[in-house]
Formats: C-alpha cells, structure tokens, sequence
C-alpha cells in the first residue's frame, strides 16, 4: 500500500518470490519524495538529492535477477561538499583523503593527525551496522543483541551521542561542525543522536557519494519499470481511506472512492503513526501502544526553495552547504525550542554543475533546502515562508553567492505543509523517525505492527530508518520479515 520508495522495493522483493502484490498510490505517478519539477526548460529533484550506499540498490536489482547498470546510470561526485562558512573558510568535503588531510591541516594540524583514527572508529561503526540493521529488521535492542557480542555493543557507544564522538577527535568548531551536519542526513540533531551514527562519516568519505544522470527521481522511474515487468498490480491516484479490521488482522483497504481490496498481508508506506492516526482510527489502541509511539517523534521538516536563475555561479559544486555560525544555538532551536534557526545552515544542490542538460545553457537550477522543525499541530508556514524565504536569500547572498534574487526567473517553493499533505509525512517530516539515544536508542519504528498481526510498515519512520538506501533497505527488510513469518506460519510455527 503506497508506491514511495520503500513501498517500491517491498513490492519487488515479494513478487519475486510469486506474491500477487497490489500497489494503492495516491499520487498521479510512483516515488513518493522521490519526485521532480519541470519549468521553463529547469528539472529539479523535489526529494533527496545525495544518493549513498548504492549497493543496497544493486542488490534489490540483482534480487530481481536485473541489472542496475541496465535501468539508470550513476556517477561519483567529488568534491562530495562544499562547505562555507561565515568568515569565509571553504572546505571541500572529499574522498581524496590526502587532499582532505591537507584542509585540516590549514585549520589543525592536531586535528589532521586525529583524521585516519576518526575513519577507522566510524568505518567500525558502519561494519556494526552491516552485521546488524542493515542485515535484518529489527524492533530493539533485544533483537540488536542476537545480532552482535556484548563487546560490539558497548563498542558502539550507546551512552554517548554523535557530537560526543566527534569532540573525541578534533578541536577544531569548524571541522566539528562539518562532521557532525552528516547526522542531518537523518533528520536528527548530533547533540541527541547515538554515536554510532557516525558511521555517516565513512558511507561519504569510504563509500562516496553519487547522482543518477537526469535526476536523482530517475530511481524511482527504474523501480517503476521493474514492477511493470514483474506484473505488479498498480493503482494510481488511489487514495487510501481506511484499513479494514477483523479479529486483530487487517481484513481489506478501502478508497476514498469506496472501492475494496482484500489483502491477506498489508504493507503500508504511509509513516506509521499517521497509518494508526488516519487509516486505522476505528481500531481500538491501548493507552500503552499509544505511550510506545510518543518516543518516536518526527524529524526536521524543511523550507524547499527550487529557484531558476539566468546566471552561473562557477565557486558553487554541486552540493554546497553555507554553515550557521552557532551550530549548537541553531539545533537548540530547531530541535529543543521547535522554532526555525535564526541563522540556519542551507543546502544548496545543482544538479546542473554535474547534469547539463537539466538547466538552459547559461542557467542553474539551485535547490535550497533549510531544516526547520516538523509541524505543530494545526500549524501552516502561508504566513511565514516569505520571512523565511528573505532570511536564507540574505545569508546566501552575503556569504557569496551575488546577486541571486535579482536572478532569479524561475521560483517554486514546498514548505513542511506541502511534505505533509503531499507525502503523508508526520510533521511535515523528510526522514521519517528521529534518532535520539534518550528517547528511542536510535531505534526505528518497529516493522511488524503489534496491533495487528499482518500489518507492516517500510518508509523512512520504520527500521533502519530515512534517506534513499535505508528506505530502500526498509521494503527488503520488511519483506524478509514477511517471508520468515509466512515461513513459520507454514511450518506451524508461528
């Protein structure tokens, strides 16, 4: 049920192994986030921008006996970032380790020693990951310790967060800074996420970073095609009103249009707490399942500025970040006052800098991300996007990128409202759940619904959690859990 990314890949994995899979989509075409916008000879993504861990898409692919190669092309980006800073430091984020050692050196040369023994400890929390959460669906910590030694899981730090772990290699606040916003790649704040998410620093500077020639959505067009081909059921601009219930299972959906469809298992890539909120309202939930779902709060919504400009700016890269002075004050406000940062970081992507032909000859398409909190109840941004809007084009033009409002000839804006009514998304929410080692451990969603024995979840509010290879990740892994449990109930076991 729904045919965003992580619904997608569900979808696949089970029709491969013969399930008659039905996908109910909302939207007038298939990828959920993972959409675009075409105007005046501009395309921008509308969703994710930065594609990391491609394996985890070569391997739902190779599941489904094709080839990734086949349906899109994908290509390294280096420099990764571009990083600026306020009194003018630049930084260049990048896999080229002898050039990043040379940066940290103009800026800390005890630092720069510090650099290869911060790899190795965040490419030992990534080999955690891949024998646990990348590997198996997983609810907890109970499950995380069938999975790993006691001595891995106290290597993985769990009562120190991300800043934390990042303070125990470099002075420097700049250098802190860069390696701490890869936590935003979750939505989540490095002052409460567990350190073990520092495995972001090795899946950028290991792994790499990419871009899907004609777009990052192009992904989404790929996965559509192979359902197509594997005769999944696909309903468009089908919009879900209601699970139906009967004896603690899910019994049918029901459209807005009144049309049924009987289903023995029901995967929903609607978030989880708006899948109880809205579609299972006639469901009696317990004051206790209820309690359960409040440590999960959404993560940061965002302020979506897709701006055409008749001009090149050759100091950009395609990906470029323009850093708050007072990280700590910025996520203070976000995360701990819920009101937006008064002087926030932005992210500036062009994916024209690597694909031409997604701008006219001469112009960019620049995609202006700012994190604000997810909404408040009854909350709308109508009133204060413009204020916003004038804040970030302020700080953009201040910190080097001249003359952008005046040229600007191509304009559209999402605001956390439009993430919400669009997607579904708790708050207004861009990565699903938060990781927060107070409230939740850093853990997910669970995948497999407690109040309804054949009820799941994928998306990013479920395990192992938001962004292209972890949603993606999510559909398989929930999948698989369909699969065992179909097994066990097979076997008379379950």
């Amino acid at each position: 049920m729904g045919g965003g990314l992580g619904g997608m890949s569900a979808a696949i994995r089970l029709a491969v192994d013969n399930y008659d899979v039905t996908i109910l989509e909302k939207g007038k075409r298939l990828g959920g986030k993972l959409n675009s916008h075409c105007e005046q000879g501009f395309t921008f993504d509308t969703g994710p921008s930065i594609l990391t861990m491609p394996w985890v898409l070569d391997h739902l692919f190779l599941n489904a006996n094709r080839k990734l190669s086949d349906y899109i092309n994908i290509k390294r980006i280096e420099p990764q970032w571009k990083a600026f800073f306020e009194d003018g430091t630049l930084i260049n984020l990048t896999s080229d380790l002898p050039e990043m050692i040379k940066q940290l050196q103009s800026l800390c040369k005890e630092d720069a020693s510090e650099f290869f023994n911060f790899l190795h400890y965040c490419n030992k929390m990534y080999d955690f990951h891949v024998k646990s959460t990348f590997k198996k669906s997983i609810s907890g910590i109970q499950d995380l310790r069938t999975m790993l030694s006691v001595k891995d899981l106290f290597s993985m730090e769990p009562m120190k967060t991300t800043n934390q772990s990042t303070k125990k290699f470099f002075k420097n606040k700049k250098i802190q800074q860069l390696f701490n916003y890869l936590i935003m790649q979750s939505g989540s704040s490095p002052y409460q996420a567990p350190a073990n998410l520092s495995n972001l620093a090795h899946i950028h500077l290991g792994l790499g970073s990419y871009y899907v020639e004609g777009g990052i959505f192009k992904i989404a067009e790929a996965l559509s095609k192979i359902l197509h081909e594997l005769q999944v059921n696909v309903h468009l601009n089908s919009k879900v009103k209601r699970i139906v219930t009967q004896n603690s299972y899910a019994h049918a959906i029901e459209l807005e249009n009144g049309c049924l469809f009987e289903a023995d298992i029901v995967v929903s890539n609607l978030e989880a707490v708006p899948t109880y909120d809205t579609l299972l309202n006639n469901q009696p939930i317990t004051p206790e399942e209820h309690n359960g779902l409040e440590k999960y709060p959404p993560t940061v919504s965002g302020l979506l500025l897709l701006l055409g400009v008749n001009k090149t700016y050759s100091h950009l890269a395609h990906h470029n970040f323009f850093f708050s002075e007072s990280p700590k004050k910025e996520f203070q406000q976000i995360f701990t006052e819920g009101i937006p940062a008064t002087d926030p970081t932005i992210y500036v992507g062009i994916s024209a800098k690597t694909d031409p032909n997604l701008a006219p000859i001469g112009k960019e398409n620049l995609y202006v991300l700012t994190h604000v909190p997810s909404l408040k109840k009854d909350e709308t941004w109508e009133e204060k996007k413009d204020e916003y809007r004038q804040i970030i084009l302020n700080k953009l033009e201040r910190m080097g990128i001249e003359g952008l409002k005046e040229n600007i000839e191509y304009e559209y804006t999402l605001t956390p409202n439009d993430f919400q009514q669009d997607y579904g998304a708790n708050g207004g929410s861009l990565y699903g759940v938060v990781s927060d080692r107070k409230k939740n451990g850093g853990f997910k969603i669970p995948s497999r619904s407690p109040l309804l024995k054949n009820l799941y979840f994928v998306g990013g509010s479920t395990h192992p959690g938001g962004g292209i290879p972890l949603v993606t990740l999510s559909g398989q892994l929930t999948a698989d859990l369909i699969l065992e449990q179909d097994l066990k109930y097979n076997k008379g076991i379950g």
